[in-house]
């Protein structure tokens, strides 16, 4: 077996080589403090869009800090990968008889990823405890958030809306597989939506004080209204992604107030979001040929919308779950029955 000349100077990582299913992995013991050394969380950045991986939890890492350290404390080896690059920052040794190194370049970084470990090791940059870790050896980011959506799709704790956004960037064909998370994206992502930057996906934003509803519950909203409607037999993804657009537009125009106050609303809380996709749905299906567009949306929903106390401490505070949802949707169609009834008469 050839073996590569050693990086001078460089920190090293011995272990095993072998394979992880398909994957080629190096398996060791090293200090946390050291692991912790040479590796970094990939957070989503939902601003950029790159990473994956969930917000930092502090009390969960410090939990862990104080247990490995009791007596008899053990942990599952701790995963990494180290990505493709061109800069030569690190490089792999194997040996005869499957033993190698994993040598990183002094002044290269952080140049591991931490795949499944972020909270384990995210307090023990002064703990010299011994721990296993496996390794994935030149995994493109792609490839690594594949292995963590795997590893950590049943895990406690772990934001849906973060795996959503996750099933959306590894999905060949969102549009057709999963339109509801497309349309709920198209409303985060458009400038001219009122969600612009607004739906919490998991990771970390510069918006993050502004951010009203989960990406989550948005999406599950979307599937109502396409349920109830059908508009996919007809039209594009595309093409209802804007209906869902304009109707939100139009919300935020009628219910300026409440939608300008979001701590002190349920208009874009859960119960808001899935009672009102239905009343879009309502309005959808009365259209009846017209155009369902922000100025279709805004005029109907002038008509009755505001008669309903949004307030979080009002009459809809404590409706919740499946029930309280239609019970929000009864009260609203009442309400717009009584208005309908009153410009009759």
């Amino acid at each position: 077996m050839h073996v590569e000349p050693t990086i001078l100077n460089s920190i090293r990582l011995c272990g095993l080589v072998g394979r992880s299913a398909q994957r080629k992995v190096l398996v060791g013991f090293a200090p946390a403090s050291l692991l912790y050394s040479v590796s970094y969380a990939d957070v989503l950045n939902e601003d950029t869009g790159r990473g994956y991986q969930r917000r930092f939890n502090s009390q969960h890492s410090l939990d862990f800090r104080k247990y490995i350290q009791e007596e008899r404390s053990a942990t599952i080896p701790l995963t990494f990968n180290v990505r493709p690059r061109r800069d030569k920052a690190w490089r792999l040794n194997e040996r005869p008889g499957g033993m190698a190194t994993l040598e990183i370049a002094q002044g290269s970084g952080k140049v591991l990823t931490q795949v499944d470990c972020q909270h384990r090791l995210g307090y023990l940059n002064d703990v010299d405890i011994e721990l296993p870790f496996m390794c994935f050896i030149g995994l493109n980011e792609r490839e690594e958030m594949e292995i963590f959506n795997v590893i950590n799709s049943k895990a406690k704790g772990l934001s849906t809306s973060l795996l959503d956004f996750h099933d959306a960037t590894l999905a060949s064909d969102l549009a057709g597989e999963r339109p509801e998370l497309f349309i709920a994206l198209h409303l985060n992502n458009n400038p001219e939506s009122p969600w612009y930057r607004q739906l919490d996906l998991g990771g970390t934003s510069t918006s993050g004080l502004m951010r009203r509803a989960s990406l989550r519950t948005m999406q599950k909203a979307i599937k109502r209204f396409l349920a109830q409607t059908k508009v996919l037999r007809q039209y594009t993804a595309d093409t209802a992604a804007q209906i869902v657009l304009d109707f939100w537009a139009a919300v935020a125009v009628v219910l300026r107030e409440p939608w300008d106050n979001p701590r002190h609303s349920l208009v874009n809380k859960g119960v808001g979001v899935y009672a009102l996709m239905t009343i879009a749905a309502d309005l959808y299906l009365e259209a009846m040929g017209q155009n369902c567009d922000k100025r279709y949306f805004t005029a109907k929903l002038a008509e009755f919308i505001s008669e309903i106390d949004w307030g979080s401490q009002g009459p809809l505070k404590g409706f919740g779950g499946e029930g309280g949802v239609s019970s929000v949707v009864s009260l609203i169609r009442d309400v717009r029955k009584k208005r309908q009834l009153k410009v009759v008469s």
